[in-house]
């Protein structure tokens, strides 16, 4: 089996779907891409198991057939390439490739395409067609609040519900939580379900491009995604995941509006000499201004620095995690945000002040025990 390819256009889809690849794979084929001709059709796979990613291109080739050739040595040695043509036979007795390019030739151990993994093709499926933007702005304003935890399984991931009123994104790891809703797509659909963390991430870096929709077929234990020339399937999280709307505060009279890039810059100065366990920030917030103070006393570090706001409620002294803070003005966007507090014991809202109408973006944070 003869292909030729471009180098160029192979390394950019090689380095999209060798995210899926394991680190540590459980089977030595995992360790492979899998390279399957039909036609003038070449679709390249990558897979841990659990999570895969497929890539398809045109080609010239004079057969068809599959093979599985080893990604770290394929992908290293188109790094190191310049653009041109590359000439691949495979031999499908043996399983031995053979890359030819300007500069000579590269000979790999393949193994039998047979015996790599299939993507998933799950029956039954519900599914909903929606603009790429969508779906990457989902996943970049919750992806970074999931949980590090292993043992809090169900928020490893982000919750995804569809209803006649649109998507909803949820992820918490009981510190932090944010919730980003957007309302302009029809739907009949009414489901629920967790998708892991590593498929968002690659999902994430692969519709970073993309101008095109995504179609989302799901059931109970999978989720595909197909958009462009490619596709990514995973296994969702096996879990039921927390009754989040029950943690948000509904009732919240104290109300500060900020510039999000000064508060923002305040925070990753003062931070610097908060406790490095902790990263305890104090906010005192009167009517029109914002003193912010960290201190560490085991260095004896100290800072406080004071900014405008807009301030509408009892005065108040609150504290917070500065990572967690710094986290979420980085990510809400906007050129103001406001703050919803109840009192100091209580989760803040924050929320950015230019929302478009067909979005809601919510983010709470819980406040930690003000040292006296």
């Amino acid at each position: 089996m003869q292909f030729s390819i471009s180098s160029a256009d192979l390394k950019e889809q090689l380095q999209i779907i060798s995210g899926a690849i394991s680190s540590n794979p459980i089977l030595p084929i995992l360790e492979d891409f899998l390279f399957k001709i039909e036609g003038d059709k070449l679709t390249i796979s990558a897979t841990d198991n659990q999570t895969f990613m497929t890539a398809s291109m045109h080609v010239e080739a004079d057969e068809d057939g599959s093979i599985a050739i080893p990604a770290k040595i394929l992908l290293d040695t188109l790094r190191q390439l310049p653009t041109q043509p590359l000439k691949f036979a495979v031999d499908l007795e043996t399983f031995a490739v053979k890359v030819t390019s300007q500069f000579g030739r590269y000979s790999l151990a393949g193994e039998d395409g047979n015996d790599f993994p299939r993507l998933p093709e799950p029956d039954h499926v519900d599914q909903i067609e929606l603009p790429a933007s969508v779906m990457l702005e989902g996943i970049n304003k919750t992806l970074f609040a999931v949980s590090q935890n292993d043992s809090q399984v169900a928020m490893t991931g982000v919750f995804v519900q569809i209803n006649s009123e649109g998507l909803v994104f949820v992820a918490t790891d009981a510190h932090k939580l944010v919730k980003y809703a957007f309302s302009d797509v029809e739907t009949d659909l009414d489901g629920a379900f967790i998708l892991p963390k590593k498929p968002l991430t690659l999902l994430k870096n692969a519709l970073a491009n993309s101008n095109q929709n995504v179609r989302l077929s799901y059931n109970d234990t999978n989720a595909i995604f197909s958009f462009d020339n490619q596709i990514l399937a995973c296994r969702l999280i096996d879990e039921n995941y927390p009754n989040y709307s029950a943690v948000i505060p509904v009732d919240n009279p104290n109300t500060m509006s900020i510039t999000r890039s000064d508060f923002l810059n305040s925070l990753k100065r003062i931070a610097n000499y908060a406790n490095k366990t902790t990263n305890q920030v104090k906010l005192d917030i009167s009517d029109s201004s914002l003193t912010i103070e960290a201190e560490d006393l085991d260095f004896s570090n100290k800072a406080t620095e004071q900014l405008p706001c807009f301030y509408d409620g009892e005065a108040m002294s609150i504290g917070f995690n500065a990572k967690f803070l710094i986290e979420m003005l980085n990510t809400i966007g906007g050129d103001n945000v406001r703050i919803e507090l109840s009192s100091p014991n209580r989760a803040g809202i924050l929320k950015t002040e230019e929302q478009v109408p067909s979005e809601d973006l919510l983010m709470l944070v819980m406040p930690v025990m003000l040292n006296v």
